[in-house]
């Protein structure tokens, strides 16, 4: 199985290269905090969990079997991601109400990027939920995985086996990413910056969640 094992490794090592909804999440978190970045993170694999026991347990095959299943999980990511670009939205107006009252603008971006337990909770659900309510991670357990899998032996190990190597391999490539992004929290620290950069992802949350949406 050495073949399709390396095979498998670089699968996944692209799919995680191509930047995706669970990047912006994570990016957006770890330019504000570290510490957010990496809940946000163990958020988006946790929800690789649930897709890899989904796959392990035949329910994905229910889901991708099932247009009406199928295009439910779709829409209601769609509809996460517009919720979440248009919070991204609301926050760029708000630090350009202050970005003439430097005091207030600092006090703001020290809150948001402060690792409280309540933040943490919330960016780690943000991953969470952006993961799970995204079909295609269902459809790469299902479609992907079974091109390395034995027959001949236990499929709900095998697929257990990788899925876990997917899981690992994913928590060293975002925290890494946290350590770059977080570089970014300096330049955030400016109104003006922080303003665009809000607007940037925002909108596109936005244009991932309505694409998304369009091809249900």
């Amino acid at each position: 199985m050495t073949v399709d094992l390396l095979g498998f490794l670089g699968v996944v090592l692209v799919a995680y290269v191509v930047p995706g909804p669970d990047f912006l999440v994570v990016v957006r978190a770890a330019a504000e905090d570290p510490s957010k970045g990496r809940a946000a993170a163990l958020g988006a694999q946790t929800g690789l969990c649930v897709h890899m026991l989904a796959a392990a347990a035949g329910l994905s095959v229910i889901a991708a079997r099932s247009p009406a299943v199928y295009d439910g999980i779709r829409l209601m990511g769609a509809a996460y991601l517009v919720y979440l670009g248009v919070r991204a939205v609301r926050a760029a107006r708000r630090t350009a109400r202050t970005r003439h009252h430097a005091d207030e603008a600092r006090s703001d971006a020290l809150e948001q990027g402060g690792p409280a337990e309540g933040r943490l909770a919330s960016c780690f659900t943000q991953g969470l939920l952006t993961n799970v309510l995204n079909p295609k991670a269902a459809l790469f357990f299902l479609s992907v995985l079974p091109q390395f899998v034995d027959g001949d032996r236990p499929i709900a190990q095998q697929i257990f086996f990788l899925g876990m190597l997917d899981i690992l391999i994913g928590v060293a490539y975002w925290f890494a990413l946290v350590v770059v992004a977080a570089r970014l929290g300096a330049l955030l620290a400016r109104p003006r910056i922080r303003r665009r950069w809000e607007l940037t992802t925002g909108w596109l949350f936005i244009a991932i969640g309505v694409s998304v949406a369009a091809a249900a």
